[in-house]
Parts: structure tokens; C-alpha cells; sequence
């Protein structure tokens, strides 16, 4: 079992490991239901980012690229053996450019790469920016978006605590800027959500430029959060695609 705050559960006989990466805002409790739906040999891992949950008092990151290298650098003792990894929105930039990052530093990459109701990076942002709006504009703008339930935006010593690292992860999807590299030489599967209104199909499916191997784009039942709505649907898939990388 690792100690570490950014990856607090392993399992050292694990064949395979699956990192995830939460969206805007969420911490790896959202990811606490999904060992169940895998076999015993593949690790569940979810990503703890410095600003919530059990970091709650540790400054979160404001920009993507060390935000990255901090990542690669806590999870390399763990990539000694075949790995993979899931983002959801935000989590699905830092797992793209996670990769990306291993395979300048000619790190060991992962073998798949599960993006989630996120944009192809190439594609520029098609939404306002909401990461220097003041505080109530930047959280209905929030609550707006789904995902954060009522009584937790209606919270105020609650909101206090978050709004923060909220912004901060707003600020670190807003001002990232694509840059130009190869394809990734590993199989990406793309998940969207059929009522999602922050990512079209179009933008979902241009992932297919970022890799050099197999592409799929799968279009799940749900809004931008389908990962809660559709759950069960998404893991299946998940767990299928892992399955066959023996």
C-alpha cells in the first residue's frame, strides 16, 4: 500500500494499473466505487491534487505544466508495471499531457488512454473564460455547469474552503495552450456524454489526431457528468478495453 498523499491505495500484486484523474473541483473520492467493478488484478489509483479533500490546506496548482511534472514525478515509483490512465474534463488534460510528459522524459507510457468530457486539446476553448470572474458570477457559472450539488454551493463556510482550489482548476483548464507534438503511439478511447453542452461530438472525436493507434469515441447516456449518471456503463467499457491488454 502506498503512503503517498497523491496516490493513497495500491496493490503490489496488481497485473495492471488504472490512474484517474478527477474533474474540476473533485477529489479521488469520486473514484471510491470503482474498484468493485474491476477484476482483482487491476489496481484501481486515484490522483489526490494538492487543494481538496485530505490536502484540503496545501495550495493548489494554477498552471497545467507543473501540475504535470509533480504528478509524474509522485507516480513513478509506480509504474513498474503496465499501466493505464482515465481523465474526466480537467483530469482528462492532465492524463493527455501526462503522457506526453513521460515520453520526453522517455519514461515508461501507459498502455491505453481513457479520455472523458473533454475537448480534443487542439481545439481552442469554445466557452467563456470563468476562472477571474468575481466570486458569485465564477460560482453560479459553476453551479450552472452541473456536478456540484445546491446545498454544497449554498454552504458558505463550505464555500469558503473550496472556492480556492475551484478556481484554481478552472484557471489551470483555461490557460492551457496546445502545443504541437507526434501522435501518441497508444490506444485512445474517448467518452462523451449525449446531452453534454460544454463538449460537442465534433470536439470529442478530433482526439482521434492524438494518436497514432487505435481511436474510438464512445457517446454515453448523461450530461457532462455522465461518469455519475452512467457509471456502470462507462466502467464496463473501461474494464473490457483493459481486459485484452495481457
Amino acid at each position: 500500500m502506498s503512503t503517498s498523499l497523491w496516490v493513497t491505495h495500491t496493490n503490489p500484486q496488481a497485473r495492471l494499473r488504472l490512474f484517474c484523474f478527477p474533474y474540476a473541483g473533485g477529489g479521488a473520492s469520486i473514484f471510491r466505487l470503482w474498484k468493485q467493478h474491476f477484476p482483482a488484478d487491476i489496481d484501481i489509483c486515484p490522483v489526490q491534487l494538492p487543494g481538496r479533500e485530505n490536502r484540503l490546506k496545501e495550495p493548489p496548482f494554477v498552471h497545467l505544466a507543473p501540475l504535470v511534472d509533480a504528478v509524474a514525478h509522485e507516480i513513478a515509483p509506480l509504474l513498474d508495471r503496465p499501466f493505464a490512465l482515465f481523465g474526466h474534463s480537467m483530469g482528462a488534460l492532465i492524463s493527455f499531457e501526462l503522457v506526453r510528459a513521460l515520453r520526453r522524459q522517455q519514461e515508461r507510457e501507459p498502455a491505453y488512454l481513457f479520455v472523458s468530457a473533454h475537448r480534443a486539446p487542439q481545439f481552442p476553448m469554445s466557452r467563456d473564460i470563468l476562472h477571474d470572474l468575481p466570486a458569485p458570477a465564477f460560482l453560479r457559472s459553476v453551479y450552472r455547469m452541473g456536478g456540484t450539488p445546491p446545498a454544497v454551493l449554498l454552504n458558505q463556510e463550505l464555500m469558503r474552503l473550496m472556492l480556492p482550489m475551484l478556481r484554481a482548476d478552472f484557471t489551470v483548464n483555461e490557460t492551457y495552450t496546445y502545443e504541437e507534438e507526434p501522435p501518441l503511439a497508444l490506444p485512445i478511447t474517448a467518452f462523451g456524454g449525449e446531452q453534454d453542452t460544454l463538449v460537442s461530438k465534433r470536439e470529442l472525436q478530433g482526439w482521434n489526431a492524438q494518436t497514432s493507434n487505435v481511436f474510438a469515441s464512445r457517446i454515453l447516456p448523461g450530461d457532462h457528468f455522465f461518469l455519475q449518471s452512467s457509471r456502470e456503463m462507462l466502467l464496463a467499457i473501461i474494464a473490457q478495453e483493459l481486459a485484452m491488454l495481457r
